[in-house]
């Protein structure tokens, strides 16, 4: 009832039906008018107190507030969160992501049920502080998982939980200590870019070649630790070879304090024979951190990372930021556990790829038609594809031109530390996990009118 009156009397306020200044009935006035208890009347009116719609005065009485600019916000429906902007709003019809993922294919049934599994019971240590590296049993399930998919070799003590990649990467600036150089691939992600150099460092690019970190331009700089996705560069798609993470790791083995960060990256979607093994599975000398996520497998709502550190890094993690707790609460922790030991991740992940294939070979027959104008790069692999212009077409053109066609692709240049740097042909990156099969048919065409493929030259 106290919520029904306080309500009305703040839309008439809102309405400007009750101006600001005037005298309002005393809650006992008010109570008689409307035939409840007096006490419905202070609760209404307490609410409106506490948001400064109302103000006491006094001996008195209450009496509406001056107010300037109502800032008005819109209750949401029940148990529902405010969602994202649609796709679509800003006038695009296609957007070609790369960093969106099919959730129309969460196993949403398999998580609600797992969620109210653990539930049920009313265990109080979910709510209690855990361990500030994680939950063990769900560090010895990414061990397992690790070890047998990509074979990392790891004790599950090795193994830090936390929420995202970038809290990851902070963390492990703590343990690095300051004074380092981090040697980036160029182009590279930026958003771990950006993280290193929030925390200080000086980050030096370094040019790829067809295999990857170009090493011997890595030997000019003075790195000391070199940020590198060798199973799937992104967002080049390069898959490093062998030779190659040889090569890094001997430059790592050259000195005492030299590190490689290894960020394993999509690496579990693979369309042309068996996914890369890890480059840490090589490393006999501890010299390779070993970072992962299941944003990109199963959801990037999940926020949870792992850090897998080298022995002697474990012993400055414990010393400089063993003290942190978790970033990831208990119950998700022990949610992904079961998803992980009771097969389902494996389920998941078989799936997803079949999904992902699907729209993989849906977009490269699609893009068939673009040759010889353009030149696709990066396939067989990942969640996205690189499309080169083989002419003199400029790569903010092509950006807008598509635009323009209710397409959103995004240029390579955006991917550079420096876009000056740029010196490949104009390519666009184009990502295809968020959409469907419909959806790329349609973007592709559009495309093809918006570059004038198959018609006048481009």
């Amino acid at each position: 009832m106290y919520e029904q009156i306080y309500h009305y009397m703040k839309e008439e306020i809102r309405q400007g039906n009750l101006g600001a200044g005037m005298k309002l009935p005393s809650t006992r006035v008010l109570a008689e008018h409307l035939k409840v208890s007096r006490s419905t009347t202070q609760m209404a009116y307490e609410q409106l107190l506490s948001e400064g719609y109302i103000e006491s005065v006094p001996c008195r009485g209450y009496f509406i507030s001056a107010i300037e600019e109502l800032v008005e916000v819109r209750d949401q429906p029940s148990g529902q969160f405010v969602t994202a902007e649609e796709p679509g709003e800003d006038g695009c019809a296609v957007d070609f992501s790369p960093r969106g993922i099919d959730l129309d294919s969460f196993p949403y049934n398999i998580w609600r049920k797992i969620s109210k599994n653990i539930l049920v019971d009313d265990n109080k240590a979910l709510f209690l502080n855990g361990d500030p590296q994680g939950e063990y049993a769900l560090r010895e399930a990414i061990r397992s998982y690790l070890h047998s998919a990509r074979g990392v070799r790891c004790s599950a003590d090795q193994i830090i939980v936390g929420a995202g990649n970038e809290y990851l990467l902070m963390l492990l600036s703590l343990v690095l200590g300051s004074g380092r150089v981090i040697a980036m691939e160029n182009p590279t992600y930026k958003q771990a870019y950006r993280v290193f150099t929030s925390q200080g460092y000086p980050v030096l690019p370094v040019e790829m070649d067809r295999q990857g970190m170009d090493v011997a331009a890595l030997r000019q700089g003075r790195a000391d630790t070199a940020y590198v996705m060798p199973s799937h560069q992104y967002p080049m798609g390069i898959v490093m070879p062998v030779k190659r993470r040889q090569e890094l790791l001997s430059w790592a083995g050259e000195a005492e304090e030299r590190y490689l960060i290894e960020d394993d990256y999509d690496s579990e979607f693979r369309y042309k024979g068996k996914p890369i093994p890890a480059l840490q599975g090589m490393d006999r000398d501890g010299k390779v951190i070993y970072i992962g996520t299941f944003s990109r497998s199963i959801a990037p709502a999940i926020r949870v990372g792992f850090l897998v550190l080298p022995p002697k890094l474990l012993a400055e993690y414990k010393k400089k930021a063993g003290f942190f707790a978790s970033t990831v609460s208990r119950i998700d922790q022990n949610i992904l556990y079961r998803f992980l030991t009771d097969g389902y991740y494996e389920r998941h992940l078989n799936r997803m790829r079949s999904v992902y294939k699907g729209k993989h070979d849906c977009l490269m027959g699609e893009l068939k038609g673009f040759e010889p104008v353009f030149s696709v790069r990066g396939e067989h692999a990942g969640i996205h594809v690189l499309l080169s212009h083989t002419g003199s077409s400029r790569e903010e053109e092509l950006e807008k031109a598509a635009a323009a066609a209710g397409v959103r692709v995004y240029g390579l240049s955006r991917y550079f530390i420096h876009p000056e740097q740029n010196r490949y042909p104009s390519t666009v990156v184009l990502g295809y996990a968020n959409l469907t099969e419909v959806e790329i048919h349609e973007g592709v065409r559009r495309l093809k009118k918006a570059w004038k493929i198959g018609g006048e030259p481009s």
